[in-house]
């Protein structure tokens, strides 16, 4: 019912953004005579603000169209490699030509991104995306609201998601270097594990940036709210159907709107602020800050539902039973065992600010892979960067990304040809270690 009430809310607001976002442009356009009534910059200011914090937001697009590899500008064209009812596959495909260029791109090694599916959409790794691009053949995982999926498509499970994961690396191939950011380096780590226990190839590089692997370490305000409420509360409190006017109506799902709730309840002073200093910039006439604002809420604000089983099977998996570090979890009958794993490189980020994945839980990915010989697994801690800041802004482009850029490079190659030479230790302000 709660679904139900919201959607008739949004479509009770709507017309009233409408009306705000016009107003504004009355009250701010240089051609209209309200423009220069006293005190119009201000009401345009509140009214845009108005607009903003009552209008729904849409999936954002990746919106890459260019990329320069080797001072070149080479465009960039978006398509989607497998279509799965959950998920799609997408290829960042360039093309040049410049002959250099062009020999550099065929090189270049090939990069599988998991984007997390924990409510924003794969578009929240734009900056992810586009770095990379300078330097490799780029995938994504492009997550669909559960929203958008007809109901007679069946149940996603966790146990979907790793199957999921082990299709796309299939698709792509031995040379495949995976990156997971955020909630999926569980499955990932899953995925790889339950490949290399099956003796299929595993990818070259796996990087594991902020992720839950051991909850259990340096619990955040998140994983507390995960392990101290019950599995029922939480199947109770949370789940929801969805509306008739979806393609998905009568899905149960964690709706997207109740996730942003609990994003924005995470910092409450934080956003208050923000939209308090957009209202400034917009009397100021700052258009940089104000363009930077709408910028992040564009993505911040877009949410999408998740399904009610893959949601439901993380909180128990990974934050209740810890099942990956107990060497209880398995996946369609298969024990899980990262133990397994020894021909993959290993570099797992943390950010030393991180309050969604508290430090230690993704470092404890090298107590697991135990089969990966010492000279192949890394660690590097970003000092001064928060959850966002490992895969996203001035620190990744200026800390993570080289790090991470320097270690496929490295390895980007069959572990039997490897001379194993060792990562070199990072300066810019963090901390690269060998993983002991």
């Amino acid at each position: 019912m709660l679904y139900q009430l919201y959607e008739t809310q949004r479509a009770l607001m709507a017309p009233f953004a409408e009306f705000a976002s016009a107003s504004a442009k009355l009250y701010s356009h240089p051609l209209s005579p309200f423009a220069h009534a006293p005190m119009a910059q201000r009401v345009a200011a509140g009214l845009d603000l108005m607009h903003r914090l009552a209008k729904d937001y849409e999936k954002p697009q990746f919106d890459i169209k260019t990329v320069k590899v080797d001072d070149v500008d080479v465009a960039v064209q978006e398509q989607t490699a497998v279509e799965k009812p959950f998920c799609r596959l997408l290829r960042f495909k360039r093309f040049t030509d410049d002959h250099r260029a062009l020999v550099d791109m065929k090189t270049q090694p090939t990069v599988l991104v998991v984007a997390p599916l924990s409510g924003h959409h794969s578009t929240l790794l734009r900056d992810t995306v586009k770095s990379l691009l300078q330097d490799h053949k780029v995938y994504i995982t492009d997550w669909t609201d559960a929203r958008m999926v007809p109901a007679d498509a069946g149940p996603f499970h966790l146990d979907d998601y790793v199957a999921y994961v082990q299709e796309f690396i299939r698709h792509i191939g031995p040379e495949v270097n995976v990156i997971s950011v955020c909630q999926p380096t569980v499955p990932v780590l899953a995925a790889v594990s339950l490949m290399a226990s099956a003796g299929e190839f595993t990818p070259r590089t796996l990087t594991m940036m902020g992720g839950p692997i051991d909850a259990r370490k340096s619990p955040t305000a998140v994983n507390n709210l995960a392990m101290n409420k019950s599995y029922a509360w939480f199947e109770n409190n949370v789940i929801y159907r969805v509306p008739p006017h979806f393609p998905g109506a009568g899905r149960a799902v964690y709706p997207g709107f109740l996730q942003h709730t609990g994003f924005v309840a995470m910092n409450p002073d934080r956003h208050l602020s923000s939209h308090y200093d957009y209202f400034l910039d917009l009397v100021r006439g700052d258009d940089d800050s104000v363009d930077a604002h709408r910028t992040f809420y564009d993505e911040y604000n877009a949410v999408l539902d998740m399904p009610a089983e893959y949601y439901l099977d993380t909180i128990k998996t990974v934050f209740q039973d810890f099942a990956l570090v107990n060497g209880t979890w398995e996946v369609h009958g298969q024990t899980v065992r990262p133990q397994d794993i020894s021909l993959s490189a290993l570099l797992t980020v943390e950010g030393e600010l991180d309050d969604i994945s508290g430090a230690g839980q993704t470092r404890a990915a090298h107590d697991l892979c135990t089969g990966i010989p010492k000279t192949r697994q890394f660690h590097y801690d970003v000092v001064g960067a928060g959850h966002y800041g490992i895969f996203s802004g001035r620190r990744w482009r200026e800390k993570v990304y080289p790090t991470v850029k320097d270690f496929i490079s490295r390895f980007n190659q069959p572990e039997e040809v490897l001379p194993a030479p060792a990562l070199a230790s990072k300066k810019r302000n963090g901390r690269a270690t060998k993983s002991s």
